[in-house]
């Protein structure tokens, strides 16, 4: 049973979600505090955090600026309606996708499982297929990790998808469609920057291991490639 940890100040708002995450087959716990919420992750192994922006204590980007210096736990980040600001946000400081409030609990459901299904879809991966090797970028499957030039290259879940992705098809075009479909595990949504800033956030931390800035590059109305020394 997926195992998720529900963050939110919003006490209605949690009961309501809670009961409707127990009937689709979940174990919820909650915590209405920021403060309390790496506390609690110490103690237990949860699945996915659903985390909120807007809670007291330590507001969401805190929490997930912490997490991240030490768990790769997936976040899910529930949003202002329209406030494309702290989506982008979000997704900077390494939240694996998110949601606007007030949130349809069907839909938080859904990507909540789009989430569980690709960590499983990892970690069933055949073992004769455990390493991509494109160039001097290299993936391990199995481990979930990633290096350039043999030096370890730290993802989130979704940014290692989203790079798989790209590693399987080098020098082929990839859309934005597929991209989120198959790495994110939903559909494509108007004005959704998801890959976009996913895109950007593995561009950055390649770069810092001397990675060129043309490793991705974006073909305008078409999608993203991973280059290739033979696209040289």
């Amino acid at each position: 049973m997926p195992k998720i940890l529900l963050v939110d100040d919003d006490l209605e708002l949690c009961e309501l979600l809670r009961d409707y995450l127990l009937g689709e087959g979940f174990e919820v716990e909650m915590v209405h505090d920021g403060s309390h919420v790496l506390d609690q992750v110490s103690k237990t192994t949860f699945d996915v955090i659903v985390l909120d922006v807007m809670i007291p204590g330590l507001n969401g980007f805190e929490v997930l600026r912490k997490l991240r210096d030490n768990y790769k736990t997936p976040v899910l980040m529930l949003t202002a309606k329209g406030d494309t600001v702290d989506r982008i946000v979000g997704l900077e400081l390494g939240a694996d996708d998110y949601l606007a409030k007030p949130c349809n609990p069907r839909e938080l459901v859904a990507r909540l499982r789009a989430i569980l299904r690709r960590i499983s879809s990892r970690e069933n991966a055949p073992r004769n297929d455990d390493t991509i090797t494109v160039d001097e970028l290299k993936i391990h499957l199995g481990s979930r990790t990633v290096y350039y030039h043999g030096e370890p290259v730290t993802l989130t879940g979704a940014e290692f998808a989203v790079l798989e992705w790209l590693m399987r098809s080098p020098g082929q075009v990839i859309s934005k469609d597929i991209l989120t479909e198959e790495a994110l595990g939903r559909k494509l949504t108007p004005y959704d920057r998801s890959i976009d800033v996913h895109i950007s956030n593995i561009r950055k931390k390649l770069a810092a291991k001397n990675a060129s800035k043309d490793l991705i590059i974006n073909i305008r109305g078409a999608g993203y490639m991973l280059t290739t020394s033979e696209n040289d």
